[in-house]
């Protein structure tokens, strides 16, 4: 990819980044879709032609899909700002409690647009710290404070399994393929995918799928622990929603800071009694919000026998 082509999507990405001081988002230069993150907060799907990424609001649950099935929903320029803005947004709402990530017309995501990289010729230039561009995926190197689902369906393979590795669970239809396709091409992974991959099902397999590219299929999958669940074919989207749903009825600072306690010890602890310390100073604050409040429920006889739900 050009130097010219990169420069200008670094650019267009850091004009879509949020900005965490201000507690605002910038404006961007290509044109604007609406959206629910961009709309007066109406319910449904919002879909114009020509939109690469369109999202619907259910409740406490927000559906972000990519909306280019015609090339198995590869990520272009466009797509890659539009999916980083509709996150953003879903982690700011304070409305919002899960997330799902999924692909339109029956693919996840077929990783970058290569097209645009055969057009260019130029040498390469990127932005070398991490810290100030986001991914060339666009959302790759968020970090979420809440859960994320990918919703995953035909191919999610070179930047599109490092989309799905974004999420914090991965439900996965029976027909669905994951890999680093890219693996033939000379296409490296730099949307996370060798940070993530190891810690998610350990060296020596990632290893295996990072330098064979070969397919993964769902069952194989499920049993290195990168498919949280395996569904029929078509029902990615529906089990996604019953999964969000279950998420969001628990209480939600409690949720939170264990997840963000298992994330931190697995990513940033610098020892095992630093990450005891932060799940400390992270879970104690719970207590008197949320804790109490449930062991009275509890006393009450709400939840006995294992039960999670009033039914």
């Amino acid at each position: 990819m050009a130097a010219r082509h990169f420069r200008s999507f670094g650019l267009f990405l850091r004009a879509a980044f949020h900005d965490k001081t201000s507690g605002r988002t910038r404006k961007t230069s290509y044109t604007s879709v609406k959206s629910y993150s961009a709309s007066t907060g109406g319910e449904g799907a919002q879909i114009a032609a020509g939109q690469t990424v369109v999202s619907e609001r259910r409740g406490p649950v927000v559906i972000v899909e990519i909306n280019r099935p015609e090339v198995r929903n590869a990520v272009n320029q466009e797509t890659a700002g539009r999916l980083l803005e509709e996150l953003q947004a879903f982690d700011r709402d304070p409305d919002l409690k899960v997330a799902i990530l999924h692909g339109k017309g029956g693919n996840f995501c077929a990783g970058y647009d290569l097209k645009m990289l055969a057009n260019e010729k130029a040498a390469l230039k990127l932005e070398q710290d991490v810290r100030k561009d986001p991914g060339p995926m666009g959302p790759s190197r968020l970090q979420l404070s809440k859960p994320l689902i990918a919703a995953v369906s035909g191919f999610a393979v070179a930047g599109g399994l490092e989309l799905a590795l974004l999420a914090d669970l991965r439900v996965m239809e029976e027909s669905a393929i994951m890999g680093v396709f890219c693996r033939r091409f000379g296409v490296p992974l730099i949307d996370g995918g060798t940070v993530r991959l190891p810690r998610l099902i350990g060296l020596s397999r990632a290893l295996d799928l990072i330098l064979t590219g070969r397919p993964v299929g769902a069952q194989e999958a499920l049993a290195y622990g990168l498919a949280n669940r395996v569904v029929p074919s078509g029902q990615a989207l529906q089990a996604s929603l019953q999964l969000a749903e279950e998420i969001s009825s628990f209480p939600q600072r409690c949720l939170r800071a264990d997840r963000s306690s298992a994330v931190h010890s697995c990513f940033d602890a610098s020892s095992f009694t630093q990450a005891l310390q932060y799940e400390f100073d992270h879970g104690v604050p719970v207590i008197q919000e949320e804790a109490i409040r449930g062991a009275i429920k509890f006393t009450a006889g709400e939840g006995r026998g294992g039960k999670f739900s009033s039914d």
